[in-house]
């Protein structure tokens, strides 16, 4: 078969580190759940059990460990938001609650960087958040832990700090809707591929980062990952 040419280079293939191995977990997609804790979506101006709602970044906005990320333009309200993000190995449509876990690889942390001032501009003119979440290294995430190793985590203690200070504190048991849900609610709308990663939400206490700032998100039993804005 003859090799297909094309008109301008193709994008190299995302991938993310997987603990303690060299092979590495190839990037399709990247889902974000919005206001999946109770105390943030308190904070953001909301308090009802709504149904998940979602939005995405692009795989090229992920960012690896220990590489800096820098302060995007366009905005003078940049924030954190500390998530448990979700590896699938397994696709599909109208997955059942009960039988979505089996389609997850693994767990990694991440940070969904924000542009505060520009999501809030565009939920006053009822536009989409593409510019608020979705721009060049908006994805910070750690290296993935399978499930094999790990398990499937219901709770966990999950924390933010900004230079050492105490920002985000919650556990992963506060989540509204839980990863099967989750996974179980966003396959009614997309059909989910091998590769797929979802940014599961994050709990109170976002703020706003500066310059020089670094933010270090932990999850128990995940570790810590360390980003640093410049």
């Amino acid at each position: 078969m003859t090799e297909p040419s094309y008109v301008v280079p193709p994008p190299p293939c995302v991938s993310v580190e997987v603990r303690d191995s060299t092979a590495r977990f190839p990037v399709h997609r990247v889902y974000c759940v919005g206001r999946n804790y109770a105390a943030h979506a308190r904070e953001m101006g909301h308090d009802d059990r709504e149904p998940p709602f979602f939005f995405q970044k692009n795989p090229d906005d992920l960012v690896a460990p220990g590489a800096p990320v820098p302060y995007p333009p366009e905005t003078a309200d940049l924030h954190h938001e500390v998530e448990l993000v979700v590896a699938l190995a397994e696709g599909g449509s109208n997955i059942a609650v009960e039988d979505a876990l089996s389609h997850v690889y693994g767990y990694a942390i991440g940070l969904d960087l924000t542009r505060r001032d520009v999501q809030a501009e565009a939920k006053k003119a009822a536009r989409p958040w593409a510019t608020a979440k979705a721009f060049a290294h908006s994805a910070p995430i750690g290296a993935l832990m399978p499930a094999s190793t790990l398990g499937h985590p219901k709770s966990g203690r999950l924390t933010a700090t900004v230079n050492g200070a105490p920002r985000q504190d919650g556990d992963l048991a506060d989540m509204i809707w839980s990863v099967p849900e989750i996974i179980a609610h966003l396959s009614r709308w997309f059909v989910l591929a091998p590769g797929d990663l979802i940014f599961t939400g994050t709990p109170a206490g976002v703020g706003e980062l500066k310059r020089g700032d670094v933010v270090v998100g932990a999850i128990e039993g995940l570790g810590e990952l360390e980003v640093s804005i410049a």
